[in-house]
């Protein structure tokens, strides 16, 4: 008994009429006719009182039709059951990186990804380039930010349409407050803050040492830092000048910090990054789709 010929069934008995009933589902009526009569065939039993210009159903004919609605309710119920399981993707997505201002092209992606996924959660875990890495590698994350310069080797990655720019954070009291921008001359002999990742990367990959030149390795470096928001503490407190990138220290008027650039201009292109061969939950791939609808011109290598 098939569930077509169920629908057919219930259509007549509605209508009251094989005419009428073949006219709404756009079959002939000798079609129509000669699947009611293998359906009575097939069950043995008559269902239709026919008479001139209507039929009826019989006692088994109302037992059919209870029992074929019931029937057409369930099947439409799993198919529904199964398409919102289907369409309602959930679950966690891991995102490793930097203190940058790269991750609000993060939280864009993010945004529009909740409005038709909104069981995704996001869970973000801060670290230098060493720190996501290591993580990613793992698998606990399933992408991290890297800022350039950085080995890409392992990776697939997409170039992030943004670049942060490097400068010094300072106490507003500071003498060097009072200028627009930060040049080498005047990191000379000033006791600084520097990320460990740029004390480890030394003079030959690091963007900063390769800024400030051959005297980088006589710089006075009294703190080193994973987190700027750790080495803004410092500052704050008198311990000296942090290097930093852009936006990521509160330099609001309420602050006792401000920010100024280096002169001339350093900046850092960024990178989001997932593991070659990488197998995505269905939550990271709704994820990964739309990164890759926003950052298409970004698109470097392939999926892996």
């Amino acid at each position: 008994m098939e569930l077509r010929v169920l629908r057919y069934f219930l259509t007549v008995a509605r209508e009251g009429s094989i005419t009428a009933a073949a006219n709404f589902l756009h079959v002939t009526q000798p079609t129509l006719s000669r699947q009611l009569k293998d359906l009575e065939e097939t069950l043995g039993k008559k269902l239709f009182i026919r008479k001139s210009h209507n039929i009826a159903l019989t006692d088994e004919g109302m037992i059919l039709r209870k029992r074929a609605e019931e029937i057409l309710n369930m099947v439409e119920k799993v198919e529904e059951e199964f398409q919102s399981m289907e369409e309602t993707i959930g679950g966690d997505i891991y995102i490793g990186g930097g203190e940058t201002d790269a991750m609000k092209l993060i939280a864009q992606v993010a945004k529009a990804v909740q409005q038709n996924y909104p069981n995704i959660k996001y869970h973000l875990y801060s670290g230098n380039s060493d720190d996501v890495t290591e993580q990613l590698d793992k698998g606990l994350l399933d992408f991290g930010i890297l800022i350039q310069p950085a080995d890409l080797s392992k990776y697939n990655y997409i170039n992030l349409p943004a670049k942060d720019q490097w400068g010094v954070v300072m106490r507003k009291d500071s003498p060097l407050a009072l200028k627009k921008s930060i040049q080498r001359t005047d990191l000379a002999d000033l006791p600084l803050i520097l990320s460990r990742q740029a004390i480890k990367q030394g003079l030959s990959s690091n963007e900063f040492s390769q800024w400030f030149g051959e005297d980088y390795d006589k710089l006075n470096v009294v703190t080193t830092y994973n987190l700027a928001y750790n080495a803004a503490i410092m500052v704050e407190e008198g311990m000296g000048y942090a290097v930093s990138l852009d936006k990521i220290v509160n330099t609001s008027s309420e602050s006792k910090l401000c920010y100024r650039p280096l002169e001339p201009k350093l900046e850092s292109g960024l990178n989001i990054i997932w593991k070659k061969h990488q197998v995505f939950s269905k939550a990271a791939q709704v994820f990964f789709d739309e990164m890759q609808h926003q950052f298409s011109t970004g698109w470097s290598g392939k999926q892996e």
